[in-house]
């Protein structure tokens, strides 16, 4: 159980008491400033009462004459213990989108307070609510979830100059400079450190790890990928691609088996083996097939089409239709159309209903609507009712303000990460990562993920500091209690891992 004490302290942080570079500048004078709210709570993790104290507020981002750039807005919790600062481990999360706020892995399973979901992870009736989070990592590490520029609370200085911050290199710079200015005034520098992504905030943490590493000199000693990207390559549906129809296959037959779509031979058997049989499908059969195109002979295609449709609960029909290449979005939709139903894109195990049954894709993502609700609401009366922060505009969740997302180091060529990701690991024989990938996810299926570690050029040395964990669900796999559960020995597991093979 968390408990509040009702003292709060509200500090506008000048420049005199930071050393913020501002040169000692009138700071009333600017519509970006440094504040922080401070409280003092507890919370019961694994049977244990975890004493700890919160930090909530911004940080500007400077220029070197001491002009705001940007307000930084973020959530740090720290743990009272006797250990000094210098040895407890301190964790940077964040989220992706681009445009989305650091709320769902604050509020799905690393911060001391969740959004409450039923068991399986469905949206329950409003009003929603939080309840202590009793998986936390906060025993294991400090943790501070940072909500990138035009995101959550966060605010560009100037308007017409947010752009700058909307794109790979000057997002990754932004969030680098957080981290250091966050390291530096906490001096956290002597601290075992460690980065957390999801979804898009993979292909940052993989990035973050050479920026830190070559600009800042700041060594990590793990990296967390939830529901990876490094490789746009490999979840593109675009013509003369044929990377993701091979990749996504086996998450194809995962939502099929939870849906209960396939033969019955198939359906009772479990989850895991009938992936293995799906994965070798995909690689050994259905791989040089699409490379052979017209070339494949009809008898051959047939009893391709066939076996496709009994791993997928897909029609031969539609499969022949498809010419063996099945859209993740046409997929969502035939699935369960017979029954009048679509199926979810970040976790398939949702479903929803259209306006009709006819057209090649759902009206609306059926596993996102069944979160947004719940983590607005929650996050929106949690940052003032609890962390006492007061702020009057939006909390931006998941915003379109930051598109077009400006990937020019990528131009004419998908955006890939994973390069960055094994320099780190080769430049920092300390490195180890994390890898979580939900079975049930249509948005970065786990085998893509597979498939580019696989092919990321590791030794064996470096490839013994990946650790790969797989859950029943999607996306979001800690919406799933279970895979909550899981998550929080896994996460647990690697820290403890990490710090021990380091020393």
């Amino acid at each position: 159980m968390i408990l509040l004490i009702l003292v709060t302290v509200r500090i506008p942080v000048v420049a005199e008491e930071t050393g913020d570079g501002s040169g000692g500048k009138d700071q009333s004078e600017e519509r970006l400033r440094d504040e922080i709210v401070r409280r003092d709570s507890s919370v019961t993790i694994g049977g244990e009462e975890i004493e700890y104290y919160s930090r909530t507020g911004t940080m500007v981002l400077r220029r070197e004459d001491g002009t705001p750039r940007a307000s930084i807005f973020y959530v740090a919790y720290f743990r009272k213990t006797d250990e000094s600062a210098g040895k407890r481990p301190i964790t940077f999360s964040f989220n992706g989108g681009p445009g989305s706020a650091s709320v769902w892995l604050h509020l799905g399973v690393l911060g001391p307070r969740r959004v409450q979901m039923d068991e399986k992870g469905f949206m329950l009736q409003p009003p929603f609510r939080l309840v202590d989070n009793e998986y936390s990592l906060l025993d294991e590490t400090d943790l501070v979830f940072i909500d990138p520029v035009s995101t959550g609370y966060s605010r560009a200085e100037d308007d017409q100059k947010a752009s700058e911050f909307h794109g790979f290199r000057g997002d990754l710079e932004s969030v680098a400079e957080f981290i250091r200015l966050f390291v530096t005034r906490h001096e956290r520098w002597l601290s075992p450190k460690f980065v957390i992504g999801e979804s898009y905030g993979t292909t940052r943490a993989a990035g973050l790890s050479t920026v830190l590493q070559e600009d800042h000199g700041m060594y990590l000693n793990g990296i967390m990928l939830v529901s990876s990207v490094l490789q746009f390559q490999t979840i593109r549906f675009t013509e003369g691609n044929d990377h993701p129809y091979i990749l996504f296959f086996p998450s194809y037959t995962a939502t099929a088996w939870y849906h209960r779509k396939l033969a019955q031979d198939l359906q009772s058997r479990p989850l895991e083996e009938v992936l293995k049989m799906a994965e070798t499908f995909a690689v050994e059969d259905l791989s040089p097939a699409l490379l052979m195109g017209d070339a494949l002979d009809s008898e051959r295609r047939e009893a391709l089409i066939k076996e496709c449709s009994r791993l997928t609960g897909l029609s031969p029909r539609f499969i022949r239709q498809s010419g063996l290449r099945i859209n993740a979005f046409h997929f969502m939709k035939e699935l369960l159309r017979d029954r009048g139903l679509t199926v979810g894109r970040f976790d398939s195990r949702y479903t929803g209903t259209d306006r009709n049954d006819l057209g090649e894709s759902f009206e609306f993502d059926p596993s996102y609507a069944h979160i947004l609700g719940p983590f607005t609401a929650t996050m929106n009366h949690y940052v003032r009712a609890e962390l006492g922060f007061n702020q009057d505009i939006p909390y931006e969740i998941l915003t379109g303000r930051v598109q077009p997302w400006n990937y020019s180091p990528f131009e004419n060529r998908y955006v890939e990460v994973a390069e960055r990701l094994r320099r780190s690991l080769n430049f920092n024989p300390f490195l180890h990562v994390y890898v979580a990938s939900g079975y049930t996810d249509l948005a970065t299926p786990y085998f893509a993920t597979d498939y580019t570690i696989r092919n990321m050029g590791l030794r064996d040395s470096q490839r013994d500091r990946i650790h790969i964990s797989y859950y029943p669900a999607g996306h979001m796999m800690y919406l799933d209690l279970e895979s909550l559960k899981q998550q929080k020995r896994d996460l647990a597991g690697f820290i403890e891992q990490a710090l021990l093979l380091s020393r």
